[in-house]
């Protein structure tokens, strides 16, 4: 059974504004939830409290750049219950070419995968 991606963004952020004007086509079809969360002071968010982070890049353009090592770190985390955790540091806005390899990836991660973007760029 394909696994979900929960797409968490800081709340009234730019990736925030630009997901809900236009979003990438590849998150497109219902298999990706947004969640828009609260900031810290500077609207940043926190590192994830839940959850096994698996890969941590600086932007969202090493995606792109590495889709073979986000499929193979989604693919070998193994059994568990947290979800996996993808971070990326910040993000001015996300692109398809930069999303498709998470979304590609999770139709054979073994669990429910989390996109946190910690700030806006």
């Amino acid at each position: 059974m394909p696994q979900a991606l929960i797409l968490q963004v800081p709340r009234d952020g730019a990736v925030h504004r630009q997901l809900s004007q236009d979003p990438p086509s590849s998150l497109a079809g219902g298999s990706v939830v947004i969640e828009p969360l609260p900031g810290d002071a500077e609207g940043n968010l926190d590192p994830p409290a839940a959850g096994e982070v698996v890969l941590s890049v600086p932007s969202p353009e090493s995606l792109s750049r590495e889709p073979d090592e986000v499929r193979r770190v989604l693919g070998q985390a193994g059994a568990g219950v947290e979800p996996l955790v993808v971070v990326i540091e910040a993000a001015e806005e996300l692109r398809d070419e930069e999303v498709a390899p998470v979304v590609d990836a999770v139709r054979h991660a073994p669990r429910p995968v989390i996109l946190r973007v910690i700030r806006n760029d």
